[in-house]
């Protein structure tokens, strides 16, 4: 994750690379719905939070 908070994903639908911004007093495991930015599909990201490091990862899947 960078400075402001945001971190990239691949959109599951087109491949397309997209930025989510990740909350991280949210807790360490979110799962929220995006719509990619190019082709406007909707894209679940689940998000883990490494509580000590910071460390962000984000996996993009279909909707549905």
């Amino acid at each position: 994750m960078n400075e402001e908070g945001f971190v990239s994903y691949q959109c599951a639908y087109c491949g397309v690379e997209n930025e989510t911004f990740v909350d991280d007093t949210a807790g360490p495991r979110q799962r929220y719905t995006e719509d990619c930015s190019v082709c406007c599909r909707p894209n679940v990201l689940s998000i883990t939070v490494d509580p000590e490091t910071g460390n962000v990862s984000v996996e993009a899947q279909f909707e549905g």
